[in-house]
């Protein structure tokens, strides 16, 4: 296997695993936010609102975290930046 074959499957398999843990620890993230959200407005229905508020800023910024990690794979698989140096070598 040559120098660019195996560019392009580390840079595959690392944007899969990427994808992979990228997208799972943020939504089990979301469900704890949005259970403790739940029981909270449980308790102070009240607050419901304040807390509601709360909530989605702070599942924006989880989810921002899955997108970050979206846009990490997608300059893996489409835009590598070690395919120049690679290609330039042969």
């Amino acid at each position: 296997m040559d120098n660019s074959a195996l560019v392009a499957v580390v840079s595959i398999v690392t944007a899969g695993i990427t994808t992979g843990i990228g997208v799972m620890i943020p939504a089990l993230g979301q469900g704890k936010a949005i259970s403790s959200a739940l029981n909270s407005i449980a308790q102070q229905p009240d607050a419901g609102a304040k807390i509601t508020q709360t909530l989605f800023v702070g599942l924006a910024m989880l989810e921002s975290l899955a997108i970050y990690c979206f846009v990490i794979s997608m300059i893996l698989i489409f835009a590598n930046p070690f395919w120049s140096h690679f290609l330039s070598a042969k």
